[in-house]
């Protein structure tokens, strides 16, 4: 089933805007009382629609960050220069604030706890954010689904929810994995490379045991994942993406 189809059954909604909390330098997390929300799936997306005063209308598609057993629907955007969006989201958006929602959409890139695992996640980037909501729902769903996540950021200053990744990788049965391509922590030992054929043979499971992978990140990092991933003898069908652009927002 195509999205669009999807897109026009799903009715727009009036998002209120309840806490905004910063990520990084060039994100945030916009935490949001939607009227009502039926709910969503781990790992589904909305699209956001902005109207300005002449009318003119923006759209874009987000990730949702949040498990879906948490009251309130969160989204995280990180803003992009050339955006026509994410500028607003993350730099003028304040609590009060309202704007259209449509969501949520997806089914493929999704997973309940009722599935189990093993449960590989690997991000680049943003790409992290409907992943967190997977380990979120993992969490507030009480799975002991074994799980691994791979972090692939520029810098230490790039990891979105940092404090909350600490504390998940102290849960029992979670790997949490983080690979720097500019600049690593002072004194790290781990990976600081883009991830390869290395990276992916020491982090996933053997193909053998069957992991279903979702991964999600920038276009040509999905790409080479995935490729790699097969080429370790996943099977294509147990390999989910997500990809996003360069541009847009």
């Amino acid at each position: 089933m195509s999205a669009e189809p999807e897109r026009a059954r799903v009715a727009w909604r009036e998002a209120v805007v309840r806490r905004v909390v910063p990520e990084t330098a060039d994100a945030v997390t916009l935490l949001l009382g939607v009227r009502d929300w039926p709910g969503h799936r781990a790992g589904q997306h909305v699209d956001v629609r902005l109207t300005a005063e002449d009318g003119y209308q923006a759209q874009r598609s987000y990730s949702i960050a949040s498990a879906p057993e948490e009251p309130e629907l969160s989204l995280t955007v990180e803003r992009l220069d050339d955006g026509e969006v994410s500028p607003y989201l993350v730099e003028e958006v304040q609590a009060g604030d309202r704007f259209e929602l449509r969501g949520p959409i997806g089914g493929w890139f999704t997973w309940d706890a009722a599935q189990g695992g093993p449960l590989l996640l690997i991000a680049g980037g943003s790409g992290l954010v409907p992943l967190m909501a997977m380990l979120r729902h993992r969490r507030l769903a009480g799975s002991d689904a074994e799980t691994r996540l791979l972090l692939s950021v520029r810098s230490p200053g790039d990891v979105l929810y940092a404090r909350e990744l600490e504390a998940v990788a102290g849960e029992p049965g979670v790997t949490v994995a983080h690979t720097y391509t500019r600049s690593a922590p002072e004194g790290w030992t781990s990976f600081a490379r883009r991830v390869d054929h290395a990276m992916l043979e020491e982090v996933a499971w053997p193909a053998a045991d069957r992991p279903q992978a979702f991964v999600c990140g920038p276009t040509g990092f999905v790409e080479a994942v995935a490729n790699g991933l097969v080429a370790l003898g996943h099977h294509p069908d147990r390999i989910r993406t997500e990809r996003f652009g360069a541009t847009g927002g």
